[in-house]
């Protein structure tokens, strides 16, 4: 992956302001847009845009391939044809967080309203190209459409606890109920339609802007998803279908029990005699989706850290090697030299180093892991190679401004001493450290720029609830907030690549 010399901000879509109660792919997105091109950016990064399940974490989906449609635009399915103005006109939420439940129901409703529109008299070119979406991205559409009918129908239920028939797939079974559902599932491939249409039509426009978007693919996948319903025969799951291998990280920084993720385990070995061929379906239609793609938790493709199922803890896991190596060989040959941001983040092994580099993907590094434990602190701007991203945070640390407060007295007396600072205006003299540092590229949390403390922070590992939910307000973007991103930009060399 080659980059130039470049800046971006991190800001997952539904963080954006608005009135429908979470942020949206409507008018306020193509506004962020306009917001990078006109500082200067060349990036956007974003988290994993999936259906989000337990939690509402994009880390937690139903489909490693499907979309959000809690992130449709109603205004623009308006412009569509599929709803009329009034539909919409009495939709007031205030601004703030996130109200995932409150758009759950509404956007359901409308949505289902607008697909009724649709295939009783959408437009002709549009209905011909809801035929060709069907038809190109049927090998995920048609198994995650029925999961979904079938989930609604089981009473949101997952889908270990169905019926044995529907459990096993068992094709006469699926076959009953692809026709009792056929309504259902119609809905959902209207509502995967529509998001895409929508993502692709912004996606372009950030294009036209000279704005990438880097994507991100979470290593692993939800157990009540489509995915390990469709495919179980890729994870570690014994006869009932119950998993007995989960996912998850040892005792880090982040946590002194580890991470108990709780994902089912990959049979690595099952994936490389079909050639690996999921896994490829996955980043080939990712990489349409976004321009560069950001590795969740790259470690787990050397070796991945495999915890009994029951157990309540990550402490009592071991290490369990995977074929990264083939994987990513298999991937190359088929795409190329592919846009990959390696997530290099916690217990990195020279191993995990090899990897990498092999295969020349950057890696992260975060200003708020480099202090403190001496000159050697690999993520000190004096150590960082060119080749890798530089954050202040990301969206699983606090802000800049929380990291600051909870600092004790010494440590932010080393974070003064290293930066030749007061520290009175801590989130952006490490903003001024990161665009100043030698990688490749730069990305800041929109929170950091906004100068925001703990209570914007996006997520908190380990937390099971009150995450995900952090909105920026209308107007926060000042003229002096962009006049100084600006010239940071242009003062460190980050304008966008020519």
């Amino acid at each position: 992956m080659k980059l130039c010399r470049q800046s971006g901000v991190l800001l997952h879509p539904t963080s954006l302001p608005g009135a429908g109660g979470i942020g949206c792919l409507g008018a306020e997105a193509y506004a962020f847009v306009d917001f990078l091109a006109e500082t200067g950016q060349s990036v956007w990064q974003i988290l994993p845009l999936s259906p989000t399940g337990y939690g509402d974490s994009p880390y937690s989906a139903f489909s490693a391939f499907a979309g959000n449609p809690l992130l449709v635009s109603l205004d623009r399915l308006v412009e569509a044809g599929d709803l009329d103005a009034d539909d919409i006109a009495a939709i007031s939420m205030p601004e703030g967080e996130a109200h995932f439940g409150f758009v759950h129901g509404l956007k359901g409703r409308l949505l289902h309203k607008a697909a009724q529109r649709f295939f009783s008299g959408g437009a002709p070119e549009r209905r011909q190209a809801y035929g060709e979406f069907q038809l190109q991205q049927g090998y995920w559409l048609n198994d995650y459409a029925l999961f979904r009918g079938l989930r609604q129908h089981f009473g949101d239920a997952p889908w270990n606890r169905w019926p044995v028939e529907v459990r096993q797939r068992e094709p006469q079974a699926l076959r009953h109920w692809g026709e009792t559902l056929a309504e259902a599932i119609s809905f959902h491939k209207y509502a995967q339609f529509v998001f895409f249409e929508q993502w692709f039509a912004l996606k372009e426009y950030a294009g036209s802007q000279k704005i990438q978007i880097l994507g991100d693919i979470p290593i692993y996948v939800a157990f009540d998803s489509v995915d390990v319903w469709a495919n179980p025969g890729l994870f570690y799951l014994d006869r009932e279908l119950q998993p007995t291998l989960v996912a998850g990280v040892p005792p880090d920084y982040f946590s002194a029990t580890g991470q108990l993720w709780g994902n089912p385990m990959y049979r690595w070995e099952r994936m490389a005699e079909q050639g690996f061929s999921w896994w490829l379906a996955r980043f080939r239609w990712n990489l349409v989706q976004a321009d560069l793609v950001r590795i969740d938790h790259f470690r787990g493709f050397e070796a991945c850290w495999a915890v009994d199922a029951g157990e309540k803890t990550a402490i009592n896991g071991s290490w369990l090697p995977v074929p990264g190596d083939r994987l990513f060989q298999t991937l190359q040959q088929a795409l190329g030299q592919m846009p990959i941001v390696a997530e290099d983040l916690g217990l990195i092994t020279p191993e995990v180093e090899a990897l990498r580099d092999r295969f020349e993907f950057p890696g992260m590094k975060v200003l708020q892991f480099a202090f403190g434990s001496g000159p050697a602190n690999p993520y000190l701007p004096h150590n960082l190679p060119p080749r890798s991203v530089v954050y202040t945070g990301t969206h699983d640390n606090d802000t800049t401004l929380g990291w600051w407060d909870a600092l004790s007295r010494p440590e932010r007396e080393a974070v003064r001493e290293y930066l030749g600072s007061s520290g009175r205006d801590i989130p952006w003299e490490l903003i001024r450290t990161a665009m100043a540092s030698v990688s490749q590229l730069c990305i800041i949390p929109l929170q950091d720029l906004l100068s925001l403390g703990s209570e914007a922070r996006m997520n908190t590992p380990g937390r099971p609830g009150q995450n995900w939910h952090w909105r920026f307000r209308p107007h926060a973007l000042t003229p002096e907030i962009r006049q100084r991103l600006t010239r940071m930009t242009e003062l460190y060399g980050r304008q966008r690549c020519r």
